[in-house]
């Protein structure tokens, strides 16, 4: 917790860089800085009689106004809710009100946990339960923690930022902005020192993920499905406060698949991916069995598995190959060929 004796200990460039909105607090209170490599008790104890005559509030009252200030902001940008080292998922029921086959999954930041499961299982019901931090209130009669404590309430009725941010399967922009327009927006939102250059990084990450590339001044509105998926999923990743992803059948976006994973734990994200693609659920770290409403089994990717994958990807390549060839008017051949190149 912020405290005024810390504050004292800074100086006027410490306190900047530490909390650049700052700047706008002490211009809003017309607080002459004379000199920003004091303390601002060294220059409050400079002013003159008539400066402090023209101030609000004495020193104590000053540092109280600028720690409120600070934690407000910190509030708002999400400063201090991003560091979710564990989520914990205690075990709940399923639809018949069976006890789930386990007692506690922990799932660290940077890991990646596939969800699988029939259409209907109950996948939706689980990432609900996460998003809502659920404390025995919901169907299921799950539990969530977050570093192994009872969540803030804050994760469920904060308007400004979410536990969760979501990337659905069908992503429709609204408004009639640029790509560079709409990322520089959501930058300047979260008010950082390095805009240009982590719009730039967005911009390039986002065309690496995308199977067609598009400019800095294609409209959003006008960007393909894989397109609009693949900006967001580097926008989230980079500049989104949210601790947790949730990627909902990212085998239907039209992206790479491996590198939009990558950048997300890359950036120490939580990442839970409901998934049918037996490929994607290799990647997980974990995967979580899902059926009946309720969870039945949490399986490790063992060393085989990853092997497994290996071959899979190769499989995979070849119906990729094949789909660009009818995309762009090429004759297919002979199949059994294509396939014999890779040893099937």
């Amino acid at each position: 917790m912020l405290k005024k004796n810390e504050l004292k200990k800074l100086t006027i460039n410490e306190i900047f860089e530490k909390y650049p909105y700052t700047e706008s607090f002490f211009a809003d209170q017309q607080f002459p800085l004379k000199d920003k490599d004091k303390r601002l008790s060294e220059i409050f104890i400079s002013l003159s009689r008539e400066e402090r005559e023209d101030l609000v509030y004495d020193l104590d009252e000053l540092l109280a106004s600028l720690i409120s200030y600070i934690k407000n902001m910190q509030e708002f940008l999400g400063e201090n809710d991003s560091t979710v080292e564990v989520l914990s998922i205690l075990a709940g029921q399923n639809k018949a009100g069976e006890k789930e086959n386990y007692q506690k999954l922990d799932i660290k930041s940077g890991e990646i946990i596939s969800i699988v499961g029939p259409t209907g299982s109950g996948k939706s019901r689980l990432l609900a339960d996460i998003e809502w931090t659920a404390r025995g209130d919901t169907p299921t009669e799950r539990h969530i923690l977050i570093n192994d404590e009872v969540p803030d309430k804050k994760w469920r009725f904060s308007g400004g930022k979410k536990l969760v941010a979501q990337l659905s399967q069908n992503m429709n922009f609204v408004m009639d902005l640029s790509v560079m327009e709409f990322l520089n927006l959501h930058a300047e939102s979260r008010l950082i020192d390095n805009q240009t250059e982590v719009v730039e990084r967005i911009f390039k990450e986002a065309n690496q993920l995308a199977g067609e590339q598009f400019a800095r001044d294609a409209q959003i509105t006008s960007l393909s499905g894989g397109q609009s998926r693949a900006l967001m999923i580097a926008d989230t990743a980079i500049l989104s406060s949210s601790p947790i992803i949730l990627i909902d059948e990212i085998e239907n976006a039209g992206i790479n698949r491996e590198k939009a994973l990558e950048l997300l734990v890359g950036e120490e994200k939580i990442v839970l991916m409901a998934t049918h693609d037996p490929i994607l659920a290799l990647m997980g770290d974990k995967r979580i069995i899902i059926n009946n409403g309720g969870i039945i089994d949490i399986i490790e990717t063992s060393a085989e598995e990853k092997e497994l994958m290996q071959e899979l990807k190769v499989l995979d390549k070849v119906l990729t190959n094949l789909r660009e060839d009818l995309r762009y008017g090429n004759k297919l051949n002979r199949l059994n060929s294509k396939l014999n190149a890779v040893n099937i």
